[in-house]
């Protein structure tokens, strides 16, 4: 059985963790300065995560989220199920061996991913400590 029941459960849990960071010491500041727009295709449910680092974020945030489909290009485009995102933001999907098992399909510079895996191992914590506080302790595995 899927994770998530639709779209909007994916913006709520995966884009709006991604809201939280964006501000994060550790996490915003490195995917900021990235300069990437990257971009999460999902399937089971569809649902579309834009991190755009390339442009001006709102005040006090080192990047923006956009949920759903945008105008924006992206740098690098990500594409796998919900279910696989969901499971990766654990800890718990290796991207280097997702990609080579097709898991996950990257397109673009996959080194510029590859350099921010680092700087995102704080949301393997900071992640299900999320969804319990939003109220969706049922999603942490």
């Amino acid at each position: 059985m899927a994770t998530f029941k639709d779209a909007a459960e994916v913006y709520q849990c995966v884009g709006g963790f991604f809201k939280t960071v964006t501000d994060h010491p550790e996490m915003g500041e490195k995917i900021g300065a990235s300069g990437l727009i990257i971009q999460f295709v999902y399937s089971e449910p569809d649902s579309i995560i834009t991190v755009d680092a390339k442009n001006p974020p709102p005040k006090g945030s080192f990047f923006r989220i956009i949920e759903g489909p945008c105008d924006l290009k992206p740098d690098v485009k990500m594409t796998m199920t919900a279910d696989i995102a969901h499971r990766f933001w654990f800890g718990k999907v290796n991207l280097v061996q997702a990609l080579a098992k097709g898991d996950m399909k990257a397109q673009g510079p996959i080194p510029s991913i590859l350099k921010l895996l680092p700087a995102i191992k704080p949301a393997y914590t900071l992640y299900p400590e999320y969804l319990k506080k939003i109220g969706k302790a049922d999603k942490v595995i």
